[in-house]
């Protein structure tokens, strides 16, 4: 028989005060909100949810009618309760007032959820943002938790910039972005060894803009695009909305498989190949200097563009054995990308592009066409915060405390039952194998309470896999590793002998 718990967040008033038919509608809302129970699909029974969630039928009941009320379901007599399709914007009244503030809740069973299918790029992105204010939650977060970042840095641009008159921020701004801040990029670049004058310097509103922009620019129906598998799963859907193929370039624990690469590249003579260089996401792993010549051999040789997205490079310290293809091809092939979203803040949004003269206008006029100018605001916040001194130190001490706890991440996982693919000198990702279904496990994660981020989101043919990506600055919660190893050691009971352990 399961219990019923509530998630450990602050909220306006004691969570515990909550009835189980108020815990149990919001528990229906959130798996509604969430697109985990899609419009049309029939909710459980009255009998099983009461068995499943170890309360009575008439709780059930009353919690259903409840959600009826408020727009959720519809009551289907003689068949049961459905998710009602609702239209965009949709917001009950009840959302709307006095239970915005309300603590989320989750109903915790012992038992996985088996929806798979629900378990896609979308679910996985709304409910990174839903997790947000509980990072402890979220191990399959992108993202580094908002108590590990600098306010200050933030906060104190926003003065600085406050002090100064205000019409300078009226206007449009320029479609190539602030220019003292693309000079001041051309100073970090250079450090990088990456020649880049302010001209051929784009800013753009973060790295998934910059895919947007040059997909559209240079990918057209039929077109193949070689990404990783794994990969970074929000470029898989831009990429496919252009008509592009996507074929995946398989990792090892060396980084991306060359050999692989060469014979994927014979066969379908790509436009263009993606690849993080440095720290890549998910496995943490890194170019040495012979692959990235051999990629750029490859690319010269087969006429493909190279698109570099080095969004993690700043955690990566100094002497890291990791070479960035931009350095050696000097942007004549290469397309370099980077961003301060995961040093500064996910909402700050500023990004850049760094490429050959060409290529960077014909960025600018494509980037006017769909949005005409980033928001100057913003990068005039990133050029403050860079100019004043602090923010090498600040990444400095978000390096040591990945360095904290990313031993401890790894252990814990493996004493739990995963297998890692690499355990990282530097970065925040742990790429592991848990040896059953990633998206039923995820599923019972949700219910329990953690957002876990399944590695068949990191493929292109978003095939079913048994690997799965961990935060390691989100992996400390001890409910974690308790949850993980009592779900393992239930398939494995449940497996048939001989047989796989499949839930």
């Amino acid at each position: 028989m399961s219990s019923v718990a509530l998630d450990q967040i602050p909220a306006p008033h004691d969570a515990a005060a909550l009835t189980l038919v108020d815990q149990l509608v919001q528990w229906g809302r959130r798996r509604i909100d969430e697109r985990v129970f899609r419009p049309g699909m029939r909710m459980p029974s009255i009998r099983k949810l009461a068995l499943d969630k170890g309360v009575s039928r008439f709780t059930v009941v009353e919690a259903y009618e409840r959600l009826v009320a408020q727009g959720y379901l519809d009551s289907r007599r003689g068949s049961g309760f459905y998710v009602r399709e609702r239209p965009a914007g949709f917001a009950p009244a009840e959302r709307r007032g006095a239970d915005a503030g309300a603590p989320a809740v989750t109903l915790v069973s012992p038992d996985p959820a088996p929806a798979p299918s629900t378990i896609d790029v979308v679910w996985l992105l709304r409910n990174m943002l839903h997790t947000s204010t509980r990072p402890e939650k979220g191990p399959g977060l992108g993202y580094l938790p908002a108590r590990w970042l600098d306010g200050e840095l933030i906060s104190g641009a926003l003065r600085s910039l406050g002090r100064h008159s205000g019409v300078q921020l009226l206007g449009f701004g320029s479609p190539q972005g602030f220019l003292p801040l693309r000079q001041q990029l051309q100073t970090r670049l250079a450090e990088l060894e990456i020649g880049a004058t302010p001209d051929q310097i784009v800013m753009v509103s973060g790295v998934t803009q910059a895919i947007d922009l040059l997909a559209r620019l240079y990918v057209q129906p039929g077109d193949t695009v070689i990404v990783g598998d794994p990969a970074w799963f929000q470029m898989f859907g831009r990429f496919a909305s252009q008509g592009a193929r996507l074929v995946g370039m398989p990792y090892t624990p060396e980084g991306p498989d060359l050999d692989a690469l060469e014979a994927l590249v014979e066969t379908w003579r790509p436009k263009m190949l993606v690849i993080n260089s440095v720290l890549q996401n998910p496995t943490g792993t890194s170019l040495s200097a012979a692959q990235a010549f051999r990629i750029l051999r490859l690319a010269e040789q087969y006429g493909f563009i190279v698109v570099e997205d080095d969004i993690y490079g700043d955690l990566c310290p100094a002497g890291y054995p990791a070479t960035r293809l931009a350095s050696l091809d000097q942007l004549r092939r290469v397309i370099y990308l980077g961003s301060f979203s995961k040093t500064l803040a996910p909402n700050l949004r500023v990004g850049f592009i760094a490429s050959a003269l060409d290529v960077a206008q014909a960025v600018s006029d494509q980037k006017m066409l769909v949005g005409m100018t980033s928001p100057e605001l913003n990068e005039r916040v990133l050029y403050r915060v860079l100019t004043e001194g602090h923010y090498r130190r600040h990444v400095e001490r978000l390096r040591a405390r990945l360095d904290g706890v990313r031993d401890k991440a790894a252990r814990m996982l493996e004493r739990a039952g995963l297998r890692l693919f690499l355990a990282p000198g530097a970065g925040m990702f742990l790429w592991a194998d848990a040896g059953v279904d990633a998206d039923a496990l995820t599923a019972a994660g949700h219910e329990a309470g953690f957002l876990l981020a399944p590695g068949s989101l990191f493929s292109p043919h978003q095939s079913p896999t048994t690997w799965l990506r961990f935060n390691v600055a989100n992996c400390g919660d001890p409910g974690l590793a308790a949850f993980l190893a009592r779900y393992l050691d239930g398939v494995a009971r449940r497996a048939p002998t001989g047989g796989p352990a499949n839930p």
